[in-house]
This record gives structure tokens, sequence and C-alpha cells, in this order.
């Protein structure tokens, strides 16, 4: 009998493709400038808006103040389609999370990513915990235009339930095995270029 026709009980800490959703908060062209490392955060930002789409994971996004702070870097607002556009730095309330939720099979697990990690990230996960969701924040695709900015933010969303973890770390959590054709879809995603 082989490993994947067994009953396995995964661990609730684990993200599923089935419970989760992804949020990329605020990655405008007038912000990525100030961030040392944008190429990294848009790289890691698209590789996860771009599985979850292989993996039928519901994708939003938002951009903050676009008058002021410009549009969505080109590069992920052609993969995430229509933005929500928001005033307030948290993006719990915009994007009316419990009505979401429900509508999309009580999906409770958020991966948070985009900028800046200390201000509308580091916002929209608390209100979501507030909420009861289960929120995952890829350490390597958030980020603030100063490094203790985000070292402290990671370290405050941690402290208050946030699950930090990598980029990375989600693809293999949501693909749960290696034998799907997804997952080969997901490893062009992951290997080096």
């Amino acid at each position: 009998m082989s490993e994947t026709s067994l009953e396995y009980l995964r661990s609730g800490e684990l993200l599923s493709r089935q419970n989760s959703r992804l949020l990329v908060v605020d990655v405008q062209e007038k912000l990525l400038p100030h961030i040392p490392v944008a190429e990294q955060l848009v790289d890691n930002c698209r590789r996860l808006i771009e599985a979850a789409k292989i993996l039928g994971i519901p994708v939003d996004g938002t951009v903050h103040y676009p008058r002021g702070l410009g549009v969505m870097t080109e590069q992920l607002a052609e993969l995430l389609g229509p933005l929500t556009e928001k005033l307030r730095f948290s993006a719990a309330e915009v994007l009316d999370w419990p009505a979401a939720a429900a509508r999309d099979d009580d999906r409770d697990q958020v991966v948070v990513a985009g900028i800046e990690t200390h201000v509308c990230v580091q916002q929209t996960v608390l209100d979501l915990l507030s909420q009861g969701y289960r929120v995952y924040v890829p350490a390597d695709a958030v980020a603030s235009c100063r490094k203790l900015d985000w070292k402290m933010a990671l370290e405050r969303m941690a402290n208050c339930g946030a699950m930090l973890t990598t980029a990375e770390s989600m693809l293999f959590e949501w693909c749960e095995v290696a034998d799907t054709p997804e997952f080969k879809q997901v490893l062009d995603l992951i290997r080096p270029g």
C-alpha cells in the first residue's frame, strides 16, 4: 500500500490548499524603490500567486492610496487582476474577510504577503487574528524600508499568534505530496531559474 493512499492526519499548523487564501498587500511602484529587498519580495510574491492559482487557492490584492503611492507593480498586477483600493492601513476590513471566508468553504488560513511589514501587513495580520483566522506570514515575501521595522513587526505578529515561515515552505505545504501534476508545476516555480 502506498504512503499516499493511507489515511493520514496532518498537523493543523500546516497550510492546506483547501483552507487557505492569499492576500497580497500594497506592492506598489512608488514604494518599491525604498525597499532594500524589493526584487526578492516581488519574486516571492509572484511565486505565491502563481502557485495559489495552480492549486485553486483564492488570491486577493490591495493597493493603498494609489493616487499618492501609485499602482501595484506590473509583475504582480497582471497576475492578480482587479485590486481593492484602500485608505485604511489594514486590508482586513476592506476585503470583508468573514463574508469571503464563508463563501469559500470556510477557509480560515490567510497568507499575508506584501509591504510594508510594520504598517499595512502588520495591521492586517493583527485584525485577521482578532477575527479568529489562522494567519501565516512568509518572512521573505514581506518587507519594510528599514530592516528594524521589518524585524520588530515579524516579532510582534509572531507573539500575537501569526505563523512565520518562508514562501518556499508554504508552497510545499500547499502541495502536500510530490506525485501530482500540480506539484510538478509548483516545483518549476521553486527551482532556481
